[in-house]
Parts: structure tokens; C-alpha cells; sequence
């Protein structure tokens, strides 16, 4: 027999490790993006993801080899009802700690939001108040987000009544007193997605993956199996472990919960934004979600997770180059495809 072989190109990135479970299935966003559009504009929106089809577009990226041609691209639809501002507020920021925050104001939400399900200690609150004071302190903040809640029963396919709760950076302008200003007169306000997004822009998908529990090696990191021609004692589907007397290596490759990570998708384009959900919703309805009824994105390409799944959009932190060249345009759509998917 020939020499052992000794080394083989590792299994699986380690750029996700440590994959554990998400600790929240509404996805925190770690950073946002340094937009300037002149002025004040929220950056970013929750949604629930529905499911795929495709759609024909006219392929209009500068250089392609199919540019001006129509082209198959498959499409993931993004139901996103309005979201009610809850909340303005202040982040101050310190070298030492990072951001942190320097307070907030709360205003009483409509009770068919039905917040109580979220929220049942937020009490009586005094709006005016709270404002002011944060005015008092607006020369000390660095930044100025919202909280913004969904309205999951404005949806078609959602059962569930409690609102997820979002925090959105107020960008688009250096300047933070308009910045404020802009959050204050939103407070207590519908946001729309489309004061959000225009069509054709790109995105970042921020999302929690499909769950698949507990795995072995060989669906986890993707190692080859031992060869089946001959006895395992041990089993074929295992990995031995690179140790220095009782630990193991942190980089072997070992059975653990695979799925349910938080992961980001970056530059998803906006296709199209609509209300009406009959112009995309295939016959029989989507797979485990059903009719779309309230405004939604279409986006290009696949997002993480499941039907249902909140989805976190937000502007894009690394667009592509050509996108800054040539500039957001709205993208042709020649045909949309209803067909049933499934059967497949």
C-alpha cells in the first residue's frame, strides 16, 4: 500500500464559526451604511419573507453580455406591510465604549397594533415631554434612530398578531438636527417601504437561515466520508479529532447544530414594489404562506430562511461599482410568472 496521505484542503469555511443558533430570529443590524441622498431618509425596513418564482426582465447592466436582451432571473418576494414608529431615539458616542444611548421618546401606540403582545409594561407615557428633553440633549448625539414596529396581520400569510420591533439609523444627511426632525414628525406615523426604497436600488438581506438541528460532519462542514470498501468499527461518517494531548483543535471539523445562523446577503436588487399582490401570486397561492395582500418588494435572487421568516432590508453597505456609475434605474419587466410551484 501506498504512503498515508497526510493533508487534504480543509472542509467548510471557518470565516462563520462559531455556528451556533441565532440568538434572535429578528436579526440586530450590526452596522449601517454611510448614505448621502441630501436628505433625512430611514435605512432600513423589516419584512416577511413569501416565497420564489421568476420573472423576464431586460437585462440593463452595463457590460453584460446579455445587456438589452431580455433574460430568465429567478425572484424571492418580500411581503412589507407599513411599520408604526414607536419610538425616537439618541445615541451619544465615546471612544472607549462605542456608541451608547442617550435616551428616548415613546409615543402610545393605536390598540390594533395589539404592542401589549410585545411590550406589557410599557404603561402611560408622556411624548411631549420625553421630546424635549431629548432636544435639550441633541448637541451631544452622534446619532438618531427609530424603533418601528409591523403590523404581521395587514399580512396574507401570517396568523401570529405580535408585532416585531425594529431599530432603524436615520441617514441620508450629516446634518443630526434634521435628522431628528425627521424622526420626530415620524413619530407615531406609518412608514412606507417605498420611503424606504426605489426600485431598481440594491439591498442588503439580513436574515436568520433555515434551521436543520443537529448534524453530523459530513452535512455540517461537508468532509468526505470514509471509503465503504471495507469494516468501520467506528462508523464512515466521522472525522478524527487533530489534538495536542486532551483538547482538540477549535478548526476540526465536528458535529453541532447546523442552520438557523444569522447571515447577510449583500447587493439583493428591488425589482419591483407593488400593492397588488394578485400581479405576483401564483395559482393555489405560495407554498406554506399563501395570497400576498398588502405591499411588497420582489427581489432578484434568493434571501435566507423559510417562508415567514423576518427579513431585515437595509441599504446597501458595499454596492457594486457599477451601480454608482450608472445610477439607480427602474428595471423592465416583461413577464411574471403565476405558474404553481408546487409540484416542484
Amino acid at each position: 500500500m501506498g504512503a498515508r496521505k497526510k493533508r487534504a484542503p480543509r472542509r467548510g469555511s471557518l470565516g462563520f464559526s462559531p455556528r451556533k443558533r441565532a440568538s434572535r430570529i429578528v436579526p440586530r443590524v450590526r452596522s449601517w451604511p454611510n448614505v448621502n441622498v441630501g436628505e433625512p431618509i430611514a435605512l432600513g425596513f423589516l419584512g416577511y419573507k413569501v416565497g420564489m418564482t421568476h420573472v423576464f426582465m431586460i437585462d440593463d447592466r452595463p457590460g453584460s453580455p446579455t445587456y438589452g436582451r431580455e433574460v430568465f432571473v429567478p425572484v424571492t418576494i418580500v411581503e412589507t406591510p407599513p411599520m408604526f414608529v414607536l419610538a425616537v431615539r439618541l445615541y451619544g458616542y465615546d471612544p472607549n465604549r462605542g456608541l451608547y444611548s442617550l435616551g428616548e421618546a415613546w409615543t402610545t401606540p393605536p390598540p390594533e397594533l395589539e404592542l401589549w403582545r410585545k411590550i406589557s409594561t410599557l404603561g402611560s407615557l408622556d411624548t411631549d415631554k420625553m421630546l424635549n428633553k431629548l432636544e435639550g440633549i441633541l448637541d451631544q448625539a452622534k446619532e438618531v434612530r427609530i424603533i418601528a414596529a409591523t403590523q404581521p396581520k395587514l399580512t396574507g400569510g401570517l396568523s401570529k398578531k405580535k408585532p416585531d420591533l425594529l431599530e432603524i439609523k436615520i441617514g441620508g444627511i450629516d446634518d443630526i438636527n434634521k435628522a431628528f426632525d425627521y424622526a420626530k414628525d415620524k413619530l407615531g406615523q406609518l412608514l412606507d417601504v417605498r420611503e424606504v426604497f426605489k426600485e431598481g436600488q440594491m439591498v442588503d438581506v439580513i436574515a436568520v437561515t433555515k434551521g436543520k438541528g443537529f448534524q453530523g460532519v459530513i452535512k455540517r462542514w461537508g468532509v468526505k466520508e470514509l471509503p465503504r470498501w471495507h469494516k468501520h468499527r467506528k462508523g464512515s461518517r466521522k472525522i478524527g479529532a487533530r489534538s495536542h494531548g486532551r483538547s482538540t483543535w477549535w478548526e476540526t471539523p465536528a458535529a453541532g447544530q447546523t442552520g438557523y445562523h444569522r447571515r447577510t446577503e449583500y447587493n439583493k436588487r428591488i425589482l419591483m414594489i407593488d400593492d397588488d399582490g394578485f400581479k405576483i401570486t401564483p395559482a393555489g397561492g405560495f407554498l406554506h404562506y399563501g395570497i400576498v395582500r398588502s405591499t411588497y418588494v420582489v427581489l432578484q435572487g434568493s434571501i435566507p430562511g423559510p417562508a415567514k421568516r423576518p427579513v431585515v432590508l437595509r441599504h446597501p453597505i458595499r454596492p457594486p461599482r457599477w451601480v454608482e456609475k450608472v445610477g439607480v434605474k427602474k428595471p423592465t419587466i416583461t413577464y411574471i410568472s403565476l405558474q404553481s410551484k408546487q409540484g416542484n
